[in-house]
């Protein structure tokens, strides 16, 4: 006979964690009114997080949101900055339910005045001065905005993230040296990145990673030798193909870009 999963096993715990954020950044900044999502761990080489609408359904029939975290980022950003990109999707999916959506990826003007209006401000180059909407955007904390405010509350209660990938990629590593939450000195959590400021992940996290060189110990991927490449399109849809394919999407009607 099967016995019942701890409730403190891996699974149960990070998912709860984020849940818990989840949950209170829906009270604190959108008034309750988001529904439930789903949240995912993907590891996306190049994005923190992302939102895809309805991708999820039951067995009834229901459907859900998805909201994706990227895993990789978790001990080498500053835990605000986590938040920062929770928040963020979750904006995507208060437009889904209650806005009109950008085509594709693009982030559109109500979009980038709702992320304004709970303490987020817009950036394509994720500092001041960049611009407020496009395909590819970033955001910084506006210093006393509700979002920084949220963010304070929450970690001085007794949340924590408490699973952490040990092996991040460089441009993960360099990604948190550069975040703008490194400089909100005094502010939430101090800027600080959870492999400096935590001992046990300090002693846990891949040093080699931490100092930008490649060590023995960090997995690293296989070469693809095949002769197939990855397309992917603005909606997130992927298909696998020959080199050199051009194609279109049939569901944002956007060209398929090869990720490498």
């Amino acid at each position: 006979m099967a016995t019942q999963p701890s409730v403190h096993t891996p699974t149960q715990q990070t998912y709860s964690e984020l849940q818990q954020a989840y949950s209170h950044f829906n009270e604190t900044l959108f008034g309750g009114l988001l529904p439930g999502c789903l949240i995912t761990l993907q590891r996306e080489k190049r994005t923190c997080g992302y939102f895809s609408a309805q991708r999820f359904a039951n067995l009834e029939g229901g459907m859900t949101d998805e909201i994706a975290m990227n895993p990789a980022y978790f001990a080498v950003v500053p835990m605000v900055e986590t938040m920062q990109t929770l928040v963020h999707e979750m904006c995507h999916l208060w437009q889904s339910h209650f806005g009109k959506p950008g085509r594709g990826r693009y982030h559109n003007e109500e979009w980038a005045s709702k992320m304004e209006a709970i303490g987020l401000m817009p950036s394509s180059t994720g500092q001041p001065g960049g611009k407020r909407t496009g395909d590819m955007m970033a955001d910084y904390a506006i210093e006393g905005g509700p979002f920084l405010n949220a963010c304070a509350e929450l970690l001085t209660r007794s949340f924590r993230i408490s699973w952490y990938d040990r092996f991040p990629a460089s441009e993960h590593v360099q990604a948190g040296q550069q975040s703008m939450a490194m400089h909100l000195g005094a502010s939430v959590g101090g800027g600080s990145v959870p492999a400096q400021s935590i001992a046990v992940m300090a002693s846990l996290v891949n040093p080699a990673a931490i100092s930008g060189e490649d060590g023995g110990e960090n997995p690293k991927p296989a070469a693809n030798k095949s002769n197939r490449a990855k397309y992917v399109c603005p909606c997130e849809k992927q298909v696998w193909g020959k080199p050199g394919l051009l194609l279109i999407c049939g569901s944002c009607h956007e060209g398929f870009d090869v990720q490498e």
